[in-house]
């Protein structure tokens, strides 16, 4: 009988393996910082023999193999940076993934190429009808992961995960072959047009629809929420603020919308109050040059600068921000949210290079 080829996946990086035994004292290492087990469930503290343990049962299987769990190396120009488990039910149908990136390699978007090669092989190679994944509700990294790689946010399940001694809610998502296909399929290039139009009657149940991704959800409110907002705006500093609002069309697909709170008696400066684009239209600079058509519409209204307000938390919008020229300003609202300011030609010349 041939013997079975050794599991090996290559991406542009990265080579994802099976763990070995030359792998042990990183992957102990990292399993016991605080900020990485904080979300996952192995016993704590991490031993070698434990990690030995592992890696004797990977050599035995080899490859991932129906009824069982194996646990993959993440490595990167012969080093481990983190590692990846791949679990397959019975039939060889469903699997489950899980995945660790040690923190000083975090930021480089491994386990974002490692989980796309993972699901190819998993659909193409393996067959499985479904892939799935669960985290902590908190881990907000974890899931924007899984959202960049197309996969559904099934919903939370409270209480159903027992990690060492306590109960933990469970956040779930998944992913069938056709939508993969149709998410890896989608357009990713920068769009030929943006233009921001009005909602009206005829539109705006579609510019409700418009949607982000779970993960974003706490750092930005719906587009429903924004329309009433504007429908019975707030009062900030005494003056109650002018809302103004447009969809985001791009190459004629609506994908966005934006919000601003124009100048007004206490605030010269306008504010960006919302800004959504769309799962299925993020990372293709739509956001960036729908704030260079703001900076030169307000221009034109002869304001010179844009304030904005951002949830401070990992994972949040500040550096984006930041790459538009926004600096903080030291102001945090009565909701907690951070001020930043940039002024409207060095936002237009860091888009446009102007």
């Amino acid at each position: 009988m041939k013997p079975m080829a050794a599991f090996r996946l290559e991406t542009e990086r990265l080579v994802i393996r099976p763990l070995a035994s030359r792998d042990v004292p990183e992957f102990v290492r990292y399993r016991n910082i605080d900020d990485v087990a904080r979300y996952q469930d192995w016993p704590l503290p991490y031993t070698a023999d434990l990690a030995d343990e592992l890696v004797a049962e990977v050599e035995r299987l080899g490859r991932p193999t129906p009824g069982q769990w194996i646990q993959l190396a993440i490595d990167h120009e012969h080093h481990v940076v983190g590692d990846y488990a791949i679990w397959l039910d019975g039939e060889g149908q469903l699997a489950a993934i899980g995945y660790t990136v040690a923190p000083e390699q975090q930021g480089h978007n491994y386990a974002v190429e490692a989980t796309r090669a993972v699901v190819e092989w998993l659909f193409l190679e393996a067959g499985v009808h479904r892939v799935t994944a669960t985290i902590d509700p908190e881990n907000v990294a974890s899931a924007r992961v899984l959202e960049r790689c197309g996969f559904e946010h099934n919903g939370t399940v409270r209480s159903s995960a027992l990690v060492r001694g306590q109960w933990a809610d469970d956040t779930r998502f998944s992913l069938l072959r056709p939508a993969w296909e149709k998410w890896r399929n989608r357009d990713i290039g920068a769009p030929d047009t943006i233009e921001l139009i009005e909602v009206t009657h005829d539109n705006i149940h579609d510019v409700c629809r418009i949607e982000v991704s779970q993960s974003q959800r706490r750092y930005v409110s719906s587009v429903a929420q924004s329309i009433a907002d504007a429908a019975h705006p707030p009062v900030r500093d005494g003056v109650v603020s002018r809302p103004w609002y447009r969809a985001i069309v791009a190459d004629d697909q609506l994908a966005g919308f934006v919000m601003l709170a124009l100048p007004d008696d206490a605030h010269p400066a306008p504010c960006l109050w919302r800004l959504l684009v769309d799962t299925w239209y993020q990372r293709r600079g739509i956001a960036r040059r729908t704030i260079a058509l703001i900076a030169d519409m307000l221009t034109e209204h002869g304001c010179d600068r844009l304030d904005v307000s951002f949830v401070d938390e990992p994972g949040g919008p500040e550096r984006f921000y930041a790459q538009l020229g926004f600096e903080r300003t030291g102001v945090i609202d009565d909701d907690g949210e951070v001020w930043a300011s940039a002024n409207l030609d060095e936002i237009v010349r860091r888009v446009r290079g102007a």
